[in-house]
């Protein structure tokens, strides 16, 4: 079974590949685990990625497709991956057909994790990380037993860059203009399963499940 992940960031998309990659034995891939990965085993692909990285340019598509279709030759994704941050873009995703249309393989399902902005938000600005082990809280779903510490090794908690409201709204901007229109991209081509992700995790989780089997 090959799935891709997509959804606003925030949406919670990353929690349900966990929770399916564990379901069905398939990998739960991600493009930053792949860029990582190939910097720290020094592999070609990885050299040109991290090339790219240390000028502070965005890797380019084709390479990021390289880097993607290169993982999931794996002998671990032989019953399928689940992608997650990956398509980003309409290109991409028409690349990454283009690969696996080569290996009489296709994507299976793309899964919309539909949650709106606003709800987004509002979701991030609870969130917390520790300072020390990296443990996260959020402020309503998941409070650590001591405000403003953590369970793990009582380091303080902190409201990350990336999740205060300004930092938010810019990432979805540019979800929104680059990201979104996937949807209608695996919906023409039948293989969209968008879910409701307002809703608690183990409800959207059977929601999936039903429809996957």
């Amino acid at each position: 079974m090959k799935i891709i992940m997509l959804g606003a960031p925030g949406a919670g998309k990353g929690t349900q590949a966990k929770k399916l990659s564990e379901r069905y034995g398939i990998p739960h891939i991600s493009t930053g685990d792949i860029f990582r990965a190939n910097i720290k085993n020094n592999t070609e692909l990885g050299q040109k990625a991290k090339g790219y990285m240390d000028a502070g340019q965005l890797v380019p598509d084709e390479l990021v497709v390289d880097l993607v279709v290169d993982r999931i030759k794996d002998r671990d994704c032989m019953k399928g991956f689940i992608l997650d941050g990956f398509p980003r873009t309409i290109p991409q995703a028409e690349a990454l057909d283009y690969a696996l249309n080569n290996q009489n393989e296709k994507i299976d399902y793309a899964i919309n994790v539909d949650v709106p902005d606003e709800h987004i938000i509002k979701r991030m600005a609870g969130r917390r990380a520790c300072v020390g082990c990296g443990a996260t809280y959020h402020t309503e779903n998941m409070p650590p037993k001591k405000e403003g510490i953590c369970d793990v090794c009582g380091e303080k908690l902190v409201l990350r860059e990336d999740d205060k409201p300004e930092t938010v709204k810019k990432r979805l901007e540019v979800y929104h203009s680059q990201t979104k229109p996937l949807i209608a991209y695996y919906e023409k081509k039948g293989s969209l399963l968008t879910v409701d992700g307002t809703l608690d995790i183990e409800v959207v989780f059977k929601k999936i499940t039903s429809v996957l089997g």
